[in-house]
């Protein structure tokens, strides 16, 4: 409900700005996106005025805040529109330190738009905060899911089988003996294929890739512990609240094994080729990705969007959510926020990443506020191998709507495949 109400409050707010325009003679404000609103040095902004039939006079005002909402700049020119002749108005800033910034544009006092824009996001750092006995952990966290039977049970779908790939619905035991599903998409036609792991977002509903979609990959979307397939059984509650007072029992443990264990899965497969294993996925699945992609050298190449769970002292003092059902839980349970934040750098992405070896296809939305573009590249600037990123300027917390997206990872795939 607080969303509608959110939705509610944005739109009143919008027709109140457009009617106060309309009064005063604008009918248009446009700012331009400008280089994707992706700046390597002098970053400028064109803002396009347009007025009705009797022209308009008034003030534009820019003002400019860093992510956290610190503001650094406010500037402002006048403008008076004849009717009929838009009018370009531009504002520049000769420099500004790599990061991600929210520009707000005001029309005599009336906020008309606002956007996020970046500069030199390659060079946005956040060093590694990991204990010391960080990768200690996860070795030994790697040595117990081997010892886990996964029993894997494989039932064919004949309603999600199509003509030209079979789908099963898949069983098997991770780490602590906990039950995980996913579904299972391979050519009927004989032979070894590449595969592609997919990761599921935080509380997604279970999907299925289409049967009939292509003849030429296999792919096994995971539904990990107590989400997707296995919400039914799901234990954990809200899962990211799971556990907070001890990093051995932290829910993301076992979601991150479960990450593993699925690529444990394709590699039992006859049809599987073992050196052509994807993994991608967005959100929470984009941060399983990195994570499976760090803990497990078998992948061949990553390919997250809009990745979750990362930098987690910055992330909190950027998003309402998660940071509010974490800190809720810390208080619940009496552990500092030092306890809290000692816990989560265990399930940070960005202490995962120095570990992968595979190149690397980030996407992002520039507009995100559930995980911010400093959260993304947090992880991905930590990475060492070859490693490139797509942003959608416009895009929020998602992707997938996107084409671009598609095609870029289908290329980014090819050119592992081919080379």
């Amino acid at each position: 409900m607080r969303y509608l109400h959110y939705i509610a409050c944005v739109a009143a707010t919008l027709l109140i700005s457009i009617e106060g325009l309309w009064a005063k003679g604008i009918i248009d404000v446009e700012a331009e996106c400008t280089n994707k609103w992706i700046y390597t040095d002098e970053v400028f902004f064109n803002i396009m005025l347009t007025a009705g039939e009797e022209g308009a006079t008034g003030l534009l005002e820019l003002t400019i805040a860093t992510d956290k909402r610190a503001t650094l700049y406010a500037m402002s020119q006048t403008y008076a529109i004849k009717a009929g002749e838009p009018q370009q108005m531009q504002f520049r800033i000769a420099s500004m330190a790599a990061g991600f910034y929210r520009a707000t544009v005001k029309d005599d006092g009336v906020e008309v738009t606002a956007f996020n824009f970046g500069v030199r996001p390659d060079e946005v750092l956040s060093p590694r905060d990991a204990n010391e006995d960080f990768w200690s952990f996860w070795q030994s966290s790697l040595d117990e899911l081997k010892e886990v039977a996964p029993e894997y049970k494989l039932k064919r779908d004949k309603s999600l089988s199509g003509k030209l790939r079979n789908v099963y619905l898949v069983e098997m035991k991770s780490w602590g003996g906990e039950t995980i599903r996913g579904y299972w998409v391979v050519p009927k036609a004989k032979g070894v294929y590449p595969v592609t792991v997919t990761y599921m977002g935080y509380s997604s509903k279970p999907w299925c890739p289409e049967a009939d979609a292509r003849a030429d990959r296999a792919e096994f979307v995971l539904s990990h512990r107590g989400q997707g397939l296995n919400e039914s059984e799901n234990k954990y509650g809200d899962w990211i609240r799971y556990g907070l007072a001890d990093k051995h029992n932290y829910y993301y443990r076992g979601a991150f094994l479960d990450a593993v264990r699925a690529i444990d899965f394709v590699w039992s497969r006859p049809e599987t080729n073992r050196d052509l294993i994807f993994v991608d996925g967005g959100s929470q699945g984009g941060a399983l990705t990195l994570v499976a992609a760090s803990l497990d050298n078998r992948v061949a190449g990553a390919a997250p969007f809009v990745p979750f769970l990362s930098d987690y002292p910055d992330y909190f003092t950027l998003v309402d959510w998660p940071m509010w059902p974490v800190c809720e839980e810390a208080k619940i349970l009496g552990i500092s926020d030092e306890q809290m934040y000692h816990t989560l750098t265990y399930f940070d992405v960005k202490n995962f990443v120095e570990h992968i070896e595979c190149p690397v296809l980030m996407g992002f939305g520039l507009q995100d506020f559930v995980c911010p573009p400093h959260t993304n590249f947090a992880a991905f600037n930590n990475i060492t191998t070859a490693k490139t990123w797509i942003v959608f300027p416009h895009a929020g917390h998602q992707v997938e709507r996107e084409d671009e997206w598609w095609q870029a990872r289908e290329e980014f795939y090819n050119s592992i495949i081919y080379r």
